[in-house]
């Protein structure tokens, strides 16, 4: 079995290269899209998203028996800076790569976000009625509509903020917190309002895998999936929890800010986006980092 994972950011070596991939039996055949994003992996085939005909081309050329979509534009502030360029990403390429795996007659599952739900009924059940509150969330729920609409068979997995091993520490939104415990000179306002469900890369990669084998196995198990982690924190919480790994202080310029965002705020953001894990748990499927754990293998390389 051969699997084309489409992929340009955090989420991408994890996926290729799970722990419990061993025998290779999903992801043997891996591309890499076109993007500022895109890491830079050896073997690996670079692509253009937005190349319909040059994508078709290589897809088809590796034949897959699976396909995982994971590329996107995920940060909502650069959605909003560029609009018409993350709609070609998030939406039209998944489109289209639907339709690739559609003429393959090969199952895809496109990775979203829990970004596409208002944050105001947690948690969320697979079946929950969308409502995205900022344009990234838009672009993702179209992504998913496309997806599912081309392919009946194919899969969507909705996942939370995710943090990893980074080229950069900007590159999660929860790793970019280390930067404020570093800069101890630097008095700063911290969001402790949005509660978040953070998930390790390493987590959804595996989940990824999992899925990809279980829809092999059986034509049903296709549509909407949910996971996140097990722990709910604000940004906040999760500073103080980097703080306490790696024995950091942060009291004496570190604020947390317990209030909403102000109404003027350019790009709105969901309060909390917990989402039901119940549809993969009765699959067998799940797995889940403790936050203190997983975030110290991550940033440890970053605290000297």
């Amino acid at each position: 079995m051969s699997g084309v994972y489409i992929k340009n950011g955090l989420l991408n070596d994890s996926v290729i290269s799970s722990p419990n991939d061993k025998d290779n039996r999903v992801m043997d055949r891996v591309m890499k899209s076109g993007s500022p994003e895109s890491r830079v992996v050896e073997g690996l085939h670079k692509l253009d998203l937005t190349d319909d005909t040059e994508v078709k081309k290589s897809v088809t050329k590796f034949k897959p028996s699976f396909l995982i979509h994971c590329a996107a534009q995920r940060f909502p502030d650069k959605v909003d800076l560029d609009p018409v360029g993350a709609a070609k990403i998030n939406v039209d390429s998944s489109r289209h790569l639907a339709h690739i795996a559609d003429f393959l007659q090969v199952p895809m599952l496109h990775i979203s976000t829990d970004y596409v739900f208002d944050g105001k009924s947690p948690p969320y059940a697979v079946n929950a009625v969308p409502s995205p509150l900022n344009l990234y969330g838009k672009t993702k729920l179209n992504g998913e509509k496309a997806t599912l609409a081309v392919g009946k068979g194919n899969l969507v997995l909705r996942v939370p903020v995710l943090y990893g091993p980074v080229e950069y520490l900007a590159e999660s939104a929860v790793t970019v917190l280390l930067n404020n415990l570093i800069h101890r000179d630097k008095p700063c306002k911290i969001s402790n309002y949005e509660r978040r469900c953070p998930s390790h890369v390493d987590d959804i990669a595996d989940i990824c895998l999992q899925l990809a084998v279980k829809r092999l196995e059986d034509e049903n198990i296709c549509g909407i999936f949910h996971w996140c982690g097990k722990e709910i924190f604000t940004k906040y919480d999760m500073l103080v929890q980097i703080a306490s790994v790696f024995h950091l202080p942060y009291d004496s310029h570190v604020i947390p800010d317990s209030n909403p965002p102000s109404a003027t705020t350019t790009t709105h953001r969901p309060y909390d986006t917990t989402l039901d894990t119940s549809r993969l748990e009765q699959l067998g499927i799940g797995h889940h980092t403790p936050f203190d754990i997983g975030i110290k293998s991550a940033l440890q390389p970053w605290v000297r």
